[in-house]
């Protein structure tokens, strides 16, 4: 599994354990909600800044989102 395959399956857990759908998590976090979608697909390729605002926002490290 690539780095955006396990940043797309941990947003998409995280997201999910919290009970919000991804409207919801892209207007709290402050991302476009067609771009969560994106990420979860694995079919963008974020920034460092956007992955800090994630983790930021999920209260992990950085590095939870990557492995």
């Amino acid at each position: 599994m690539d780095v955006r395959q396990r940043l797309a399956a941990n947003l998409r857990r995280l997201r999910q354990e919290r009970e919000l759908s991804q409207e919801q998590f892209a207007f709290e976090a402050g991302i476009h909600r067609t771009y969560v979608s994106d990420l979860e697909r694995g079919m963008r390729n974020p920034t460092i800044n956007v992955v800090e605002k994630l983790a930021l926002y999920f209260e992990v490290p950085i590095g939870a989102l990557l492995d």
